[in-house]
């Protein structure tokens, strides 16, 4: 896992849940979805959530945080 391979993932998740406000993505799916590694996806999805970008839901799923819409 490179710096540069998370901060073009980040790049990508965030844009992809800014133009699709209403997905509701497990940890998962979202590695499926961009072929991200485990750890990559695992550092995205951390950073996301730490920046208030993301939060998961009772369900388990990752959707846009309020503070982000």
């Amino acid at each position: 896992m490179t710096t540069s391979a998370v901060k073009e993932s980040l790049r990508l998740v965030e844009a992809e849940y800014r133009e699709i406000p209403g997905l509701h993505l497990t940890k998962a799916q979202i590695q499926r979805l961009w072929r991200l590694e485990a750890r990559t996806c695992d550092a995205v999805v951390e950073t996301l959530v730490a920046n208030q970008f993301l939060r998961q839901t009772r369900k388990g799923t990752y959707v846009l945080a309020e503070s982000a819409r």
